[in-house]
C-alpha cells in the first residue's frame, strides 16, 4: 500500500492519501515515547476521515430546517436502505472532508425545509459542526461551504389522492 501527499495550496492543508481509496487517518499530537515523559503525552492520536465525516454528518442534521442530505441518487439509495430491516443510517451521507495533519475542510450537501431562511440555517450549520468537529476531534476547521440541493415542500409528505386506485 502506497501513500501520496496531498497540498491544496488554497487553504494550506495537506495529508496523506492512499492510492487504493482505504480510509485515511490524521496523526494528532505526535506524543515521545519514554518513562520519564507524563502520561498523556506518551503515544500518538490518529483521527480518521470517517471521523469527521459521521460527526459533521451529525451535528448538520441537528439544526432545525435541515430536512436531510446528500444528492439525489444518494439520498434515494438511502431510502432503499433505510428499508431493509436491521439497517443502520448513513450518518455520512452529504458529507465529504479534507483532513490534512492539523486541520480539515468539510463540504455539505444539505435538502432544507420549504420556508427556513437558508442562510441563518446555513450560519447555524456552519457553527454546530465547526463546534463538534473542533471539540471532539482537535482538529481546527478552516471551512465548511454548504449546498443547497433541494427544498423539502410540505405536499411531498402526501399520498397522491385521485378517488379510486387505478390497480387492485
Amino acid at each position: 500500500m502506497t501513500a501520496t501527499q496531498d497540498v491544496s495550496p488554497a487553504a494550506g492543508r495537506a495529508g496523506t492519501r492512499r492510492n487504493d481509496g482505504s480510509a485515511h487517518a490524521t496523526t494528532l499530537g505526535a506524543g515521545s515515547a519514554g518513562a520519564g515523559e507524563p502520561a498523556a503525552t506518551r503515544g500518538r492520536t490518529s483521527v480518521a476521515d470517517v471521523v469527521v465525516v459521521k460527526i459533521a454528518g451529525t451535528a448538520a442534521r441537528e439544526i432545525p430546517g435541515v430536512y436531510d442530505m446528500g444528492g439525489g441518487l444518494s439520498r434515494t439509495m438511502g431510502a432503499v436502505r433505510g428499508r431493509v430491516p436491521g439497517s443502520r443510517p448513513n450518518a455520512g451521507r452529504g458529507v465529504k472532508v479534507e483532513v490534512g495533519e492539523r486541520q480539515t475542510a468539510i463540504d455539505l450537501d444539505l435538502v432544507v425545509e420549504y420556508g427556513v431562511p437558508i442562510t441563518d440555517m446555513a450560519r447555524e450549520v456552519r457553527e454546530n459542526v465547526i463546534s463538534a468537529v473542533e471539540r471532539t476531534t482537535g482538529l481546527e476547521v478552516v471551512e465548511v461551504n454548504i449546498s443547497t440541493n433541494d427544498v423539502h415542500l410540505p405536499e411531498d409528505d402526501e399520498e397522491p389522492s385521485g378517488g379510486e386506485a387505478r390497480v387492485e
